[in-house]
């Protein structure tokens, strides 16, 4: 009904170019890792235990992933788009650190939108009489990464008749930063269509060698743009994603790789020599992986449990409360942290939580441009995340990279937050 105006900042914001450059050659340890974890039944399994018994929504993901897995999958090739997010903690002396804050494992957003951010900030630079400046601007188009990554599974379905599906929402603010994507398939000759998982229930279907039919028209690819909150998933729709995971159609993600993204096995990554488990014989990968965690620690039932809880409790101001949910908006600070904490401390309903370390970034000073809001100078902090794309067919990975980068802004007094959440802008980074 009404178009609005991305919300972005005036100017670019500085980012230290060593860290960007750390975030960009850790991406595809990140993939390879995502992609390690989503084969490895017993790791998810042991993993989400306790937070199945606890989180509904995860149970019934792992009830869909156990029911895939005892019929055989039909998938051979798996895409996964995902996007690692990053802040610039600022130690005690000044020096800023790289610390992961999480990994988005589906409908990983912003790659179309960002990919026309520079150009505004160059502009914006030029009109300022910074033609030097302007000229440091990084190019960058993540939505020609990840169309490739999406192009590429298609090819290898092996099917030119065959569609890509981007599953949406019922009504979809973010339309034009999914369209960018679109527009990129489009180009190189590969058929779009648009569906909801309402439209799954009614009009989907499996062929005897379960290949997923939309309208009769053959699917190769289902882009997941929806899917990842719990008040979506009606009975219809859980019925819709199980048809889904069963057929033969590259699902960007499966549900596995969805699970791989879950805050509790991010925590487990974590624990000290989880990383060389999952991948041996990568020394190096897991020493760059490593070198972005912040402190994670687990809240199951236990001693461990009981004694991060009391020290969360008594000093609330050093730790972030997250449940397993995507999409921003969900983390708990500060007093509010306090009082879920003492309230869920002694159920069980606190293994579906995960606590991490406070980042502390510098703040520096900018305009957020949004549409109907006064124009002030604002403090601010920034978050960079970095896309990657992998394609993976049976046991080989036939593509592995980094794919474009996303720079979010927001003012100091939000907490908690992204761009669809109204709290962040886009922005692009100035290296320094």
């Amino acid at each position: 009904q009404v178009v609005n105006y991305a919300p972005f900042t005036l100017l670019p914001s500085a980012v230290p170019q060593v860290l960007f450059e750390q975030a960009y050659a850790v991406q595809q340890d990140f993939n390879l890792l995502v992609d390690t974890i989503s084969q490895n039944k017993e790791f998810l399994e042991q993993t989400l235990a306790s937070t199945i018994k606890a989180d509904d929504f995860t149970a019934r993901l792992f009830q869909i992933y156990m029911q895939v897995l005892e019929e055989g999958l039909a998938q051979t090739v798996f895409l996964g788009i995902n996007r690692s997010d990053y802040m610039f903690d600022c130690g005690l002396d000044g020096t800023a650190a790289l610390r992961q804050i999480e990994i988005n494992t589906i409908a990983a957003s912003f790659g179309g939108l960002t990919s026309r951010t520079a150009d505004v900030h160059r502009l914006v630079l030029k009109v300022l009489g910074k033609t030097e400046e302007a000229s440091h601007l990084l190019p960058n188009n993540p939505a020609k990464g990840l169309a490739l990554g999406i192009a590429k599974a298609w090819e290898l379905y092996g099917s030119q008749r065959a569609v890509v599906m981007f599953l949406v929402e019922e009504i979809q603010r973010n339309i034009f930063d999914q369209r960018c994507v679109e527009n990129e398939l489009w180009n190189r000759n590969i058929r779009v269509i648009r569906k909801r998982f309402w439209d799954v229930f009614e009009q989907g279907s499996l062929d005897g060698s379960r290949r997923l039919y939309m309208d009769g028209q053959e699917v190769a690819v289902v882009y997941y743009r929806e899917g990842y909150v719990p008040q979506i998933y009606n009975q219809q729709n859980w019925e819709a994603r199980l048809l889904l995971e069963r057929s033969r159609a590259v699902k960007c993600p499966d549900i596995a790789t969805q699970l791989a993204g879950t805050k509790k096995v991010q925590q487990e990554l974590s624990r000290p020599g989880m990383l060389e488990k999952l991948l041996p014989g990568h020394p190096q990968a897991i020493a760059r992986i490593r070198a972005t965690f912040a402190g994670l620690y687990s809240l199951d039932e236990g001693e461990e449990g009981d004694r991060i809880a009391a020290t969360a409790i008594a000093d609330p101001d050093r730790f972030v409360l997250k449940p397993q949910r995507e999409g921003g908006g969900n983390n708990l600070y500060g007093e509010e942290l306090r009082q879920v904490l003492e309230k869920i401390k002694d159920s069980p309903e606190r293994t579906s939580y995960i606590l991490m370390d406070k980042i502390k970034p510098q703040p520096a000073l900018n305009y957020l441009l949004r549409a109907h809001s006064p124009l002030q100078v604002s403090e601010c902090i920034s978050e960079l995340g970095i896309f990657g794309v992998y394609v993976r067919q049976g046991q080989t990975l036939v593509l592995n990279q980094a794919a474009g980068h996303l720079l979010r802004t927001k003012a100091i007094e939000h907490a908690d937050g992204g761009v669809a959440a109204g709290v962040a802008v886009l922005d692009t980074p100035y290296l320094v």
